[in-house]
């Protein structure tokens, strides 16, 4: 990547922009592609002024001194500064994109520009927000991108050794190298400060780095980026045990648990892509995702369909594109598109939306064809007659499940684990014998159930018994009773074209 940024200062462009909020790293960048060149390296902020900046670091780890060139003051005496001094050289401007909204400063560097490429001056800005339209189309852009796995495991190494310096305590590590590289890939998509960030809290939290401080660095990297644009971090708090039944599905996701790791790739595998669960509401596909991102040790991302339609043309293909370069930004990630029916289902008919259905689905199945980044996709859906079949041809989801109503061994699984959940013991209970008369109930039905009996309990200020659990069961009807139609209708469509989850 620096060399990228070497070659376009080396061609002559005069203006490049780099939008990032690290700040140190585009630096550091900038610096190595001006040293290569041997070009002088100049920095102007609004605090600073204009100053010459040394290109090598000076000796025994003392602090590099910058000559004043110009005191901080108005932004248009540097840019007359400039078209007088003509002087060569690489110039970083920091924060400089709101300035040039301004019809003065506007003029004045675009005066600078017609100069440039004659006396090899190149202007870097660094800004940490979008560029004004004012002068997007006078700039070359440069993708800072996210550190490399190299430079991650370079901040894991000098985070320890810095916390370790500064602790008054024995810190200790304990890393096995399989740990250490699901740390590493589990640090992607955030910055080389934010990554120390995170993994000092990890080891301030119990004063050793090792394996069971994965779950705490994921939850660190889930609060740093949550609720941004259109995906939405949850935190995975489940295990494979908190769901009754699904056999198959479990077996299948167990064989794809180690599909990210580094080992894999030197197997020659590919990264699994993903897969899509059809079934009857209420039977556990939701919970699917985040027991995947909890048992795999990946953080969870749910892409909301309802906040990527938008009224003006072409921002919602563009809330799309963003969410899933934020997506690959992040990766490794288990993204979750829940209910992926209701945001495209229009896209296989014609509709009255003008086409943006349609749009917005080739987007996604583009994506989901070509990125080549470690992003396992979750897609669940209520109705999958109402998407386009080749959302489910083989290449886009990795298989297609269908999730049925519970049997009865996985009903008593069910009724098991949400009296565990509220601290009951279900031994004194015939779960076999609710089991058997919740027949057709699905698993949140079956959670309802257990609540309502405990309602029922307090009420009458007694203890949880079977007979509550019993009255609740027969006071309820069940989706299976209300909509027999639709449910057969869905088992009759998944028959042959889905694998059971159980």
């Amino acid at each position: 990547m620096p060399e990228q940024l070497r070659l376009l200062i080396q061609a002559g462009h005069p203006l490049i922009s780099i939008e990032t909020i690290d700040e140190e790293r585009a630096l550091d960048t900038i610096h190595s592609a001006a040293r290569k060149l041997n070009r002088p390296l100049f920095h102007w902020s609004m605090y600073t002024g204009l100053t010459a900046a040394p290109l090598y670091d000076p000796p025994d780890g003392k602090e590099a001194v910058h000559e004043q060139l110009l005191k901080p003051g108005k932004t248009q005496d540097m840019l007359l500064h400039l078209l007088k001094e003509k002087q060569p050289g690489v110039y970083v401007f920091k924060d400089f994109g709101p300035h040039c909204k301004e019809a003065l400063i506007h003029r004045l560097l675009r005066e600078i520009l017609h100069l440039a490429e004659a006396n090899r001056m190149t202007i870097v800005m660094i800004d940490s927000l979008p560029i004004p339209d004012e002068i997007r189309r006078l700039v070359v852009r440069y993708e800072l991108g996210w550190p490399s796995v190299e430079e991650l495991e370079e901040v894991l190494k000098q985070t320890f050794l810095n916390v370790r310096n500064r602790s008054f305590e024995e810190i200790t590590l304990r890393l096995r190298k399989g740990d250490r590289d699901r740390i590493v890939q589990s640090l992607r998509g955030l910055s080389c400060r934010e990554a120390a960030r995170v993994i000092a809290s990890a080891i301030y939290d119990d004063n050793q780095l090792d394996e069971t401080d994965l779950p705490r660095i994921i939850d660190g990297k889930r609060q740093l980026l949550s609720s941004s644009g259109c995906l939405e971090s949850i935190a995975a708090d489940f295990s494979p045990d908190d769901i009754g039944g699904l056999s198959n599905l479990k077996n299948w996701l167990s064989q794809r648990r180690g599909g990210f790791a580094p080992e894999s790739q030197q197997f020659g595998l590919e990264w699994p892509r993903g897969v899509l669960m059809l079934g009857v509401p209420g039977c556990g596909k939701s919970l699917c995702a985040k027991v995947v991102a909890a048992d795999w040790g990946m953080p969870l991302l749910r892409l909301d369909p309802g906040v990527l339609y938008q009224k003006y043309i072409g921002e919602s293909e563009n809330q799309l594109r963003q969410a899933l370069r934020q997506a690959e930004a992040m990766a490794p990630v288990i993204l979750w598109v829940d209910e992926i029916e209701k945001a495209f289902a229009s896209a296989q008919a014609s509709s009255a939306d003008g086409g943006l259905s349609k749009r917005m689905f080739g987007t996604l199945l583009s994506w989901m064809q070509d990125h080549r980044h470690p992003i396992f996709l979750v897609a669940t859906a209520n109705d999958i007659s109402a998407l386009p079949p080749e959302l489910m041809r083989k290449g886009r989801f990795d298989e297609v499940f269908f999730v049925d109503l519970p049997q009865q061994e996985a009903r008593r699984q069910i009724l098991e684990i949400h009296l565990s959940r509220r601290k009951i013991d279900s031994a004194p209970f015939d779960l076999d014998q609710l089991a058997a008369q919740a027949e057709e109930f699905s698993g949140s039905e079956l959670e309802q159930v257990v609540i309502s009996a405990q309602f029922a309990a307090y009420h009458a200020k007694t203890s949880l018994s079977q007979e509550h659990l019993s009255q609740e069961i027969s006071k309820t009807r069940p989706l299976a009773t209300l909509s027999a139609e639709t449910i057969a209708r869905l088992r009759s469509w998944a028959e042959h074209r889905c694998i059971k989850a159980d």
